[in-house]
This record gives structure tokens, C-alpha cells and sequence, in this order.
């Protein structure tokens, strides 16, 4: 499995093309107020993205962004609530994307991502792999990449997807039963996100526990034996974690739907764009897998990648 770049550089390139004219020809516009929240907003991610390109080349540690990504949407979200004067609405949606974040920050913190010295931390094991490739050789091109996509563009759809909050800043549709519908939905994306991170987590400790012991990953016991997690949700899944996250910012645009936007509007842009940013990252996790383990080539064979399917038979 050889992940390649070249249609995912594409894809990316392309969306900067379409979500401007998303803008122009669906609507909705936005008026002065939403236009100033929405420069607020533009301060906070510019400032991101501008720490994470320079911590990042000054320490080698590229995950500044990673960090960041579970709490930029909190504060985007409520910066975005107290706008619209704190309507019910929109207060539901900043909670819920607190709660997600939250979840996200413990999830990551527990790896040791976060240090008192801020600059350092664990960083993604991915991007190591990813800077000792070819093709970011040499430094001058990895650190393009790490301006133009790991800072500037993740930052924008981190940004990008938490603006059906501020497309709803000024609706006048009362809070009703769709919005009920979208809030439950995405309620139980972030349950079935936490059960997924929680089966991944204790079966991680566990092999590694026992391979820190003494002993080599063949001499472990099933299911640990494999190397990779093949019980619980990702037995039926490669990504639980990764399907509940594309879910849940996909019901975070329902709500511009119950609040009366109509079924297509701009805001959809982040949501799309996050499951583009998906399949590259799992693709690229598969790759790294793979070439780790020998039974994961035939897990990807039976095994859907995100929609929970068949049962895992080895």
C-alpha cells in the first residue's frame, strides 16, 4: 500500500477554487455583523497558523497544529454564540463542540502531547514518516508543506468547520425538533467516538505493556499478536474514531437546515472538505501500518474502511 500525494495536493487545491464560488452562487451571504465575527475569527486562525509554522521549524515538533485542533472550534464557537446574543441555537451547537473538544484534548493529552513547555510534547508519529520521505528532500520543501498545508490550510478548515454556527448567527427560526435531531446525532458520534478512542487505548497499553516486559509482539497473545486493534468498534471498522468525527460535523451542518438556511449552503464546505483530509490520513496511517504488520493488508481486504460493517475473521 503507497500512499499517493498527488491527488490529495489536487483535491486540497481544488477547494480553494470551490468554496469561494459556494459563497457567491448558493449563499448565504453575510451581513456586517456576521462579517465582523467572521474577522475575529480570521485574526484567531491567522495568529494559529502563523505559531504553528514558526514553533514548529524552531523545535522540529509539527504537531503544534494537532494540538491546537481540538480547541480553536471551542473558541470559535462561542466567539460565534456571543455574536448571535447567545440564541439557544447557537449555544447548543458551542456546547457541543466543547464537549467533542474536550474529549479530543483528553484523548490526545494521555498520549503526551501537552507539556508545560508548550513548544514540546509528543508529536504524531506520522510526520516523522512523513519528513523522511524523498519527496521533502530537501528541508526547503518540507517546510512549504508545513506552511502551506500543515499550518495554513488545516487551520483554515478548522475554521471552516465550525461556520454553519455563524451562517445561523442572526436566524430567526425558533429552536425546534430538527435541531433536536442534529444535536442527538451528534451527541452519539462523540459516545461512539469516546468508545473508540477507549478500546484503542486500552488495547495499546496493554500490548505495549507487555512487549515492555520482556516480550516480542509474535509471543504475545490474541488479539495483541496482530500488533494492530481488531476488537470492539474496530472490529468492524479500520477507523470507528475517524467515521464518528466526519459524522458529527456533518450533523453540526444540519443545523443550518433546521434553522431555515436551506439543505445547501456554503457553510457545507468545511464538513466536505474534513472528509477529503480523511481518507489522505487514513490512507496514510494504512500505509504506515502495513508496512508494520503482516495480517494488515488482509484486515483492510475484509474490513470497511469507515462505515461499520462485516465482522473481522482472521
Amino acid at each position: 500500500m503507497k500512499l499517493n500525494l498527488v491527488p490529495m495536493a489536487i483535491l486540497l487545491g481544488l477547494s480553494l477554487v470551490v468554496c469561494p464560488l459556494l459563497y457567491i452562487y448558493v449563499g448565504p451571504m453575510l451581513d456586517a455583523s456576521q462579517l465582523a465575527v467572521l474577522k475575529t475569527l480570521c485574526i484567531i486562525c491567522a495568529c494559529s497558523a502563523l505559531y504553528c509554522f514558526v514553533v514548529g521549524e524552531l523545535t522540529g515538533n509539527n504537531s503544534q497544529m494537532d494540538k491546537l485542533w481540538s480547541l480553536l472550534p471551542i473558541a470559535y464557537t462561542w466567539v460565534i454564540a456571543a455574536g448571535g446574543g447567545f440564541s439557544i441555537r447557537l449555544v447548543v451547537m458551542a456546547i457541543l463542540a466543547t464537549l467533542w473538544g474536550a474529549r479530543l484534548t483528553y484523548n490526545f493529552a494521555r498520549k503526551g502531547a501537552y507539556k508545560l513547555k508548550f513548544w514540546e510534547g509528543e508529536e504524531d508519529y506520522r510526520w516523522a514518516v512523513v519528513r523522511s520521505r524523498k519527496e521533502f528532500q530537501p528541508h526547503w520543501k518540507w517546510m512549504a508543506f508545513n506552511l502551506f498545508f500543515i499550518s495554513i490550510y488545516q487551520n483554515a478548515l478548522v475554521l471552516m468547520i465550525t461556520l454553519p454556527a455563524l451562517v445561523l448567527m442572526n436566524s430567526t427560526v425558533p429552536f425546534g425538533w430538527m435541531d433536536g435531531i442534529a444535536a442527538a446525532l451528534m451527541l452519539a458520534f462523540i459516545i461512539y467516538e469516546t468508545v473508540a478512542d477507549e478500546q484503542q487505548w486500552s488495547f495499546q497499553q496493554t500490548k505495549w505493556g507487555m512487549i515492555r516486559s520482556g516480550k516480542k509482539l509474535e509471543e504475545l497473545p490474541e488479539p495483541y499478536r496482530k500488533g494492530f486493534n481488531t476488537v470492539g468498534l474496530w472490529n468492524v471498522s479500520r477507523h470507528p474514531n475517524y467515521f464518528a468525527e466526519q459524522g458529527l460535523w456533518v450533523c453540526f451542518y444540519l443545523f443550518t437546515i433546521a434553522g431555515g438556511i436551506g439543505i445547501i449552503n456554503w457553510s457545507m464546505a468545511g464538513a466536505l472538505l474534513l472528509i477529503v483530509l480523511f481518507l489522505g490520513s487514513s490512507a496514510l496511517g494504512e500505509e504506515i501500518s502495513s508496512s508494520k504488520y503482516p495480517l494488515y493488508q488482509d484486515y483492510c481486504k475484509k474490513v470497511s474502511r469507515f462505515f461499520p460493517g462485516k465482522r473481522y475473521i482472521s
